[in-house]
């Protein structure tokens, strides 16, 4: 137990500290119902529903589903991000969610929407369960009049032989008056393994970084990606201690380029293969 809860501080200080727990909705509801008119808010004062079977929780408790999220765009300070889960209200079982998201970007002093966009699917899980939806407004200077935000979205079981997490990255830009993804669904973190619950096993972790290089394609800088990856195989001493055995750190550098319309990269345990980064150097 000790050992997973190493790796999985690990795995969540690798994360950038621009996507920190923030808390920046100020009246949510009053938010919500500027955002999504006919909305109903519901009796327990902390949902509302939209017709005919979908709904928006203001706050997001471990194994509810996930609720509203705010963050000021510190790139646009008179900007606010908004994340609003929209869940079906029936769900496929008490172990699955089934739902999609949209982002806003609000006007601070008006509340006003001035750009939205809808992710289908992005609040679905099941065994493998959302454990937490984030905004990242980390300093995604694309071009010179372009900076990007980030969703993302940590996913994790609730396996003691067999632990798992993974957080995937999104990032967004304002094209004119609307919003669009100009990155997929890259895998920035996790961790995994198999023990045997005592001290036994063998578990990885990886962990990502970005940066924006000087080179551009398609008026847009490409990313650099730096993966480091790192194993441990624990095992008990002769007297019955839980000693780690840590591996070499391996660490491997991409670069994503945007081909005009996004950056491309692989979901998965890895951000995309060495097939997918030949050639970008």
């Amino acid at each position: 137990m000790l050992l997973r809860t190493l790796l999985l501080g690990l795995a969540a200080a690798s994360l950038s500290p621009a996507w920190a727990v923030a808390d920046d909705c100020g009246d949510a509801a009053a938010l919500v119902q500027q955002a999504y008119p006919k909305a109903r808010k519901n009796a327990d004062g902390t949902s509302f529903t939209l017709e005919p079977h979908t709904s928006i929780a203001l706050t997001f408790a471990y194994g509810d589903p996930p609720g509203l999220v705010c963050k000021i765009w510190p790139a646009h300070d008179d900007l606010l991000l908004v994340a609003v889960p929209l869940m079906e209200g029936s769900q496929p079982s008490d172990y699955a969610h089934a739902g999609d998201i949209e982002l806003l970007i609000v006007d601070r002093k008006s509340r006003q929407v001035r750009q939205r966009l809808l992710q289908p699917g992005l609040m679905n899980d099941d065994a493998i369960a959302i454990r937490k939806v984030e905004l990242d407004t980390g300093r995604y200077a694309l071009a010179p009049d372009v900076t990007a935000f980030g969703l993302r979205i940590e996913m994790a079981n609730n396996s003691l032989p067999n632990p798992f997490s993974e957080t995937d990255l999104r990032l967004y830009a304002v094209d004119g008056d609307s919003l669009r993804m100009v990155l997929d669904g890259l895998v920035v973190g996790g961790n995994g393994g198999e023990g045997d619950t005592n001290c036994a096993g063998y578990f990885h972790t990886s962990r990502v970084s970005l940066a924006m290089s000087p080179a551009k394609h398609h008026g847009y800088h490409d990313i650099t990606v730096v993966e480091q990856m790192d194993t441990d195989n624990p095992l008990p001493d002769k007297d019955g201690e839980c000693q780690s055995h840590p591996g070499k750190s391996v660490s491997q550098t991409y670069r994503l380029r945007y081909d005009g319309s996004r950056y491309t990269a692989l979901r998965g345990s890895k951000p995309w293969s060495r097939e997918d980064a030949a050639g970008c150097d």
